[in-house]
């Protein structure tokens, strides 16, 4: 590939700004007028410029609408640039000045290039603007050669992809997947990313595609893209991992029933953790339940290498190089907000083309029973933001039956299985592991004292490089009854608890599943990638104080986990087991029918095309 010298420098028209001393070092594309304009009438000349661009955003037939920056903006930076394009000749707002004075001229036709990229806003939180920015010279040679130079600086960018598989779904939130995705296309089109687009014609389609894909066609793509909502997202998930997740199971719910396990089992057995946190049992009798479906082995965690020529080489998770993407259209974009900290399509896109890429936890959920009587073989399902029984399952199994109304479903349903007030007797046990975070916690603190958040200092909540997920997970570890050996030789106490009773929900998220409704989500600080789960067991309790805690969820910086009803744990791994036939629960928005369930914490099993919320 050429070379870029170390800095070039020459005079350029801006359109809206005149003649401009354009710089192209290998990281900014810096500019400045040749001539010192009059103050007075630069202000004018601002407020013209935003009169226009609030013209331009005026039209409500694409949010996507491009920006002409004013004349204050400066430079561009290259991580910011998805695209540059050669447009040959055509006519510029050029600025001509006389007597210290600056006026707008005349169209002047030149040669031009057009810098695509955009601006952040303000604020962390802020979308990206979408700005372009056009530069022109008389000479056609001239004018080419800085299109290639620039053209050279986006292409050293390294992780962006080149080829992505698309899938919307059309009916997804209220309708408007294929019009999000017309509105966003443009940008990859401008990126020069080839995408195949899927439309969705039923529930599963996304599923049996990428079961049903072949490795090599697989390795085709450097990523997957869902337009859709975090059901979608979950289809994308289950397909990618359902036969390419090579780890044996995790314990079974009898399994890990310690108050009624002989003395000889505990001497068999071992409840192991693997460098990436996933929970697993090991027995020296062998069972069919404990068989995996799949391989035990577990592979690296760098997984196959993006220039790999390597065709036939199986592909397996977690790796580097392949990565998911969303852009939010579906009702509540949980996984979307939790990562990028919007829910703006744009943003999303823009995240996607230029590779930014995070590491997040998924749960492996493996259902051992359907309904008590059941003989089934266990099944592996696994979710990216939520699992969640009792009241959270109701609500997404009676909103099923109100699609018709779209988002508002939720609200209408979730009034309906609160007023019936419903609770279940369930049977859970879950690891606890107090001395790991302990460690782990200190270790961050001294590492990052900017964890420490600025409205509460309890909670550190997970942002864009956050120490807690970029941490490097210790090497393996085998837990034995009397607790774990690490690395540096101090002993671990973790232990299996169990709770037995009533109660009206039982969720795990594994990220803080923020959304519009719930600013702060059902746990601020959750993180994407630490290996832990939030398991939250809400006891039944009278309808009065379950919709306080209700309504807490809904408010920013309460504290929705405080109350004498509700447990909440961090764990790598639990169990769950109910004895009656009514068992549903919701992952990510789709329902699994099932009374015998064990959920583990899988870290940084895939990719994300996300940067993580910024400050």
């Amino acid at each position: 590939m050429d070379t870029i010298a170390p800095a070039l420098s020459s005079t350029l028209l801006l359109d809206r700004v005149g003649e401009v001393v354009l710089t192209l070092t290998p990281s900014v594309l810096s500019w400045s007028p040749l001539s010192i304009v009059n103050p007075i009438l630069e202000c004018h000349l601002l407020i013209l410029s935003k009169l226009l661009v609030n013209y331009q955003e005026s039209d409500e037939s694409s949010c996507c609408q491009m920006m002409f920056q004013s004349v204050t903006e400066t430079e561009f930076r290259f991580s910011d640039v998805y695209a540059v394009q050669f447009t040959g000749l055509g006519l510029i707002n050029a600025r001509s000045s006389n007597d210290g004075s600056s006026v707008l001229s005349d169209k002047t036709e030149v040669y031009q290039f057009v810098v695509h990229g955009f601006r952040r806003g303000n604020r962390g939180t802020s979308p990206f603007t979408l700005a372009s920015y056009i530069f022109g010279h008389k000479d056609l040679e001239s004018c080419r050669a800085w299109f290639q130079q620039i053209n050279i600086c986006v292409e050293l960018e390294v992780g962006r992809p080149k080829n992505l598989m698309v899938f919307v779904n059309p009916i997804c939130g209220k309708g408007n997947g294929l019009k999000i995705w017309e509105i966003v296309a443009p940008l990859f089109s401008h990126a020069k990313v080839a995408t195949k687009v899927i439309v969705t014609e039923r529930a599963g389609h996304v599923y049996d595609i990428l079961k049903s894909l072949t490795d090599k066609e697989l390795r085709s793509f450097n990523g997957i893209v869902a337009v859709g909502g975090d059901g979608l997202f979950n289809e994308v998930l289950n397909g990618l991992l359902s036969s390419r997740h090579k780890a044996p199971y995790p314990p079974a719910p009898t399994e890990l029933n310690t108050t009624d396990m002989n003395c000889e089992d505990k001497k068999n057995s071992r409840i192991s953790l693997n460098r990436h946190g996933d929970v697993f049992l090991e027995t020296s009798r062998k069972s069919d339940d404990l068989e995996p479906l799949l391989s035990a082995s577990v592979p690296n965690k760098s997984g196959i290498m993006f220039h790999s020529t390597d065709q036939s080489a199986a592909v397996s998770f977690p790796n580097d190089w392949f990565r998911v993407g969303i852009i939010p259209a579906g009702s509540t974009d949980a996984i979307v907000i939790s990562t990028t900290g919007m829910r703006d399509p744009v943003t999303s896109a823009l995240q996607i083309i230029l590779g930014r890429k995070i590491s997040l936890d998924v749960a492996q959920v493996v259902r051992w029973k359907t309904i008590p009587s059941s003989t089934d073989n266990p099944s592996t399902h696994y979710a990216a933001s939520f699992a969640g029984y009792g009241f959270f399952g109701d609500v997404n199994k009676e909103s099923e039956k109100y699609r018709w109304m779209g988002p508002s479903r939720y609200g209408f349903t979730g009034t309906k299985v609160f007023l019936e007030h419903r609770s279940y007797e369930a049977e859970i046990g879950f690891v606890e592991a107090k001395t790991v975070e302990a460690v782990k916690e200190t270790v961050v603190v001294e590492e990052n004292q900017s964890l420490l958040p600025q409205r509460n200092p309890n909670k550190r909540v997970c942002r864009a490089n956050c120490a807690v997920c970029t941490l490097a997970p210790n090497s393996s570890q085998t837990l034995t009854n009397g607790g774990t050996s690490r690395p540096d030789g101090r002993s671990e106490d973790l232990t299996w608890l169990r709770r037995k009773g009533l109660f009206l929900s039982v969720g795990a998220a594994v990220i803080s599943c923020r959304n519009e409704r719930a600013p702060d989500g059902l746990v601020v600080d959750a993180h994407l990638s630490d290996g832990f789960l939030h398991l939250i067991l809400v006891k039944d309790c009278p309808r009065p104080l379950y919709l306080w805690h209700l309504i807490k969820l809904t408010r920013r910086d309460s504290n929705p986990l405080d109350f004498s009803f509700v447990e909440h744990h961090k764990t790598r791994a639990f169990t769950f087991v109910a004895n009656h036939d009514r068992s549903v629960w919701n992952l990510d928005g789709e329902l699994l029918r099932a009374c015998q369930v064990t959920v583990s914490a899988c870290r940084g099993l895939i990719n994300l095309f996300a940067s993580g919320p910024e400050d």
